[in-house]
């Protein structure tokens, strides 16, 4: 699996290739759904399959101050278009030049120059080019004269709802891991370095692995059943607290997972810790010792919904 820059030419093997084009954060239903349909399209016709991404996320340049959203990291997000079947992934660095494109610039110098493309796949929603100038229909009445074909996938709809990021963010504010799970196809995940914290959970019998949670949407504050990736490839199970700590000062907002039965040293090593279900909010407690009963209480709580 390549990661390719948008702004570059792409190698010669990767040329006349079918791209599905789209932000695809979250790589949930709806955009599986458009991904599939470009690697089938380009395996029909012997042609490398891409997915092309957008990294920052446009929203984030247009209003930089809005509250964290994003769903996956682009290290996320090439993990399962791999898994999906393409052979490379192409990143359009999102900045004010490619802000700047008109429709036709976009496709011209992006997609008929750089990348050299046979085909495109999108959602019918989708839109490019200075002031969204662009549509589905645009690619496909243009694309013949730039030397490619456009198709276009309809929305997938989920107990009776169209299928979007926005539906999974709601869903991952309220605590609703269940709906958040179904229409991603895999639990929401949270990818980080393992980094150093107080240390509070050591003495306790409950050390953390701490990750900061950058970026990402901040899921409903609480405890959750959790599992652990890491970069060896082993699972964790634990449970681990997304917050601000509110029994400790200074609040500090971290996602601290702590896993069962590990007692190896985790610092500095990337883990993507997936979220599988909302066990309680967060809580201030009087004690020490009333907080150690609630913990207790809540990892055998997560040891049953792990299987443990």
């Amino acid at each position: 699996m390549q990661r390719l820059d948008g702004g570059a030419p792409i190698p010669p093997q990767l040329a006349n290739g079918i791209v599905a084009l789209g932000n695809f954060d979250g790589f949930h239903l709806g955009h599986q759904a458009v991904v599939a349909r470009a690697i089938a399209w380009a395996k029909a016709e012997g042609r490398p399959a891409l997915v092309a991404t957008f990294d920052p996320h446009p929203v984030r340049h247009f209003r930089p101050d809005t509250a964290p959203f994003r769903l996956t990291t682009l290290d996320q997000r090439e993990r399962l278009f791999a898994d999906a079947g393409a052979d490379a992934m192409v990143v359009f660095h999102f900045d004010g030049d490619l802000a700047a494109l008109t429709a036709e610039q976009f496709i011209a110098d992006r997609l008929e120059r750089n990348l050299r493309i046979g085909g495109v796949v999108t959602g019918e929603d989708f839109t490019f080019g200075h002031a969204k100038s662009g549509t589905v229909h645009t690619l496909a009445s243009r694309g013949p004269a730039h030397g490619f074909r456009a198709e276009t996938v309809g929305a997938v709809a989920f107990d009776g709802e169209t299928v979007s990021s926005t539906r999974i963010r709601d869903a991952l504010r309220t605590g609703d891991m269940a709906t958040a799970t179904r229409l991603l196809t895999r639990a929401f995940a949270i990818e980080g370095v393992v980094q150093h914290g107080d240390k509070v959970g050591r003495t306790i019998g409950y050390p953390t692995a701490n990750i900061d949670m950058g970026n990402y949407l901040r899921p409903a504050y609480g405890i959750y059943a959790v599992t652990g990736r890491l970069e060896d490839g082993r699972v964790l199970k634990g449970a681990a607290n997304l917050g601000i700590r509110p029994s400790f000062d200074p609040p500090k907002e971290l996602l601290e997972p702590h896993f069962f039965d590990v007692s190896e040293d985790l610092y500095g090593q990337t883990i993507e810790v997936a979220l599988i279900d909302y066990l309680r909010p967060e809580a201030k407690f009087d004690s020490l010792d009333a907080l150690i009963t609630q913990m207790d209480a809540d990892c055998a709580r997560a040891r049953a919904i792990l299987g443990l």
